[in-house]
């Protein structure tokens, strides 16, 4: 019983940990998706992409360049650090596992992508592994069934 609980505790803690660095990873996946698409990406780029305000962005830019993950200046485009660069790129590659593995296992591309936005912010490095073998396998091979 005590083994139970203490494992509880680690996923609890995992968890919280995983909550709090969402909105730095969905930034900054942002930010390289907004640069990649339009060729720079400013505030108001980011309050459209997240439909929030622009004050709203404004302190989770501030907060991220404190991380030193965003550089961002008045009247400037907001730019990834080589820190939060190699942050999103990994985000990016976690996102399109969690993406592929939920239509490889047969969800439609619509609910995998809404989906994916929340899962893989949760999905731990052995999951993630598993998740790539799984997308390795030839074609012709079945999913484990669910309950």
């Amino acid at each position: 019983m005590k083994k139970e609980i203490k494992a509880r505790a680690v996923a609890y803690a995992r968890t919280r940990d995983h909550h709090a660095n969402e909105t730095a990873e969905d930034y900054v996946e942002a930010v390289a998706d907004i640069i990649a698409e339009l060729g720079e990406c400013r505030v108001l780029d980011l309050a459209g992409h997240f439909s929030v305000s622009h004050v709203t962005v404004s302190r989770i830019v501030k907060r991220l360049q404190e991380e030193q993950l965003l550089l961002s200046q008045p009247y400037r485009p907001v730019e990834l650090t080589p820190k939060g660069a190699k942050l999103a790129k990994r985000v990016r590659e976690r996102h399109h596992v969690v993406l592929n593995f939920l239509i490889a296992i047969g969800v439609d591309k619509r609910n995998a992508e809404i989906d994916s936005e929340g899962i893989e912010h949760h999905v731990g490095p052995k999951t993630l592994a598993a998740m790539k073998n799984f997308l390795k396998r030839p074609s012709t091979s079945q999913p484990p069934e669910c309950d």
